[in-house]
């Protein structure tokens, strides 16, 4: 089960990779560290994030789709994702990441706890976010990624020849194939250390 802090919120997603997402709280409790509306500020820190990440890598990889198709996104995102997640991580202080019960990059697979929040995405109708604070300080958040058209390219179940010779090349024992679209595939996560900040 998940811990009892959780906060599971279900959404109206739209099929884009930076998964925007409407939310109501279906499920929560009382945050022990509070924003306006009574929200963690921890919470819409980790929104801010992640709506900064898909961002950037959206950016990154329809450049590459325009001025090389495919293949070159298939480079971009190898290079560009886990750099942008090292910057972010860097300038926040928090570990941010993307994860997926199957990874292409083996760097990306989930923990325990990831894995499990995956799962009931998986289970749920309309997955939305989760958010678990821990400690005095640290908090956990994941936010799924629902695959869209333009994912099929390199995530589907028919891909073309050289996709698939590229992406063999690319990530030995890649599992990250075969979805359809409105599939979980992965998710945002960002985990806050149980520390206090130094600002405070």
């Amino acid at each position: 089960t998940l811990p009892t802090q959780a906060i599971l919120m279900r959404c109206i997603q739209t099929k884009t990779i930076s998964a925007v997402i409407f939310c109501a709280i279906a499920v929560s409790t009382v945050p022990t560290v509070t924003a306006a509306g009574d929200e963690s500020a921890l919470l819409l820190k980790s929104r801010e994030i992640t709506a900064q990440f898909a961002t950037e890598l959206q950016a990154a990889l329809k450049q590459s789709m325009g001025s090389g198709g495919p293949i070159a996104a298939i480079g971009a995102c190898k290079d560009m994702a886990p750099q942008i997640a090292a910057d972010l991580s860097r300038e926040n202080g928090a570990t941010v990441s993307r994860t997926s019960l199957k990874v292409r990059n083996k760097a990306n697979t989930a923990e325990s706890w990831q894995a499990q929040v995956l799962h009931d995405f998986d289970a749920t109708e309309t997955p939305g976010e989760y958010f678990e604070q821990f400690g005095k300080h640290g908090a956990r958040y994941m936010k799924p990624i629902p695959t869209g058209g333009l994912c099929l390219t390199c995530h589907g179940s028919e891909l073309s020849p050289d996709i698939r010779a590229r992406l063999d090349e690319a990530y030995p024992g890649d599992q990250a194939r075969g979805y359809n679209i409105g599939d979980i595939r992965g998710a945002f996560s960002i985990v806050w250390p149980d520390q206090k900040p130094a600002n405070e």
